[in-house]
């Protein structure tokens, strides 16, 4: 399932990532999904820092690694996503974790 990287609830804009892994990486297809209040359709993605080419589009397939965030008209800039090409990676779900909450950890090569 989706999992936003921010508080559920909070009024602000989140960015989801699809598998629900962070960091995430290129080779698992991840899915990125920008939501906030305001026109959909209305979104602005930027890649390191830039604006970026997937103008309009609220979600896409992430064919570039990068830090990716979003922006929504009326709840703003999304919290940052890392997309990693790295041959190993230890991963965490992709959820908002609290203080003594039992987390299961994921090697991946």
């Amino acid at each position: 399932g989706w999992c936003p990287l921010s508080p559920t609830g909070a009024q602000t804009t989140q960015l989801l990532v699809e598998p629900p892994w962070r960091p995430a990486v290129l080779w698992d297809r991840v899915t990125l999904t920008c939501q906030g209040s305001g026109t959909a359709g209305a979104t602005t993605w930027y890649k390191d820092g830039w604006r970026w080419g997937q103008e309009k589009h609220d979600n896409f397939i992430v064919t570039e690694s990068g830090t990716y965030t979003c922006d929504r008209p009326g709840t703003g800039l999304s919290p940052p996503v890392r997309v990693l090409n790295d041959w190993l990676v230890l991963q965490v779900p992709a959820r908002h974790l609290l203080k003594g909450n039992t987390v299961t950890l994921r090697c991946r090569r």
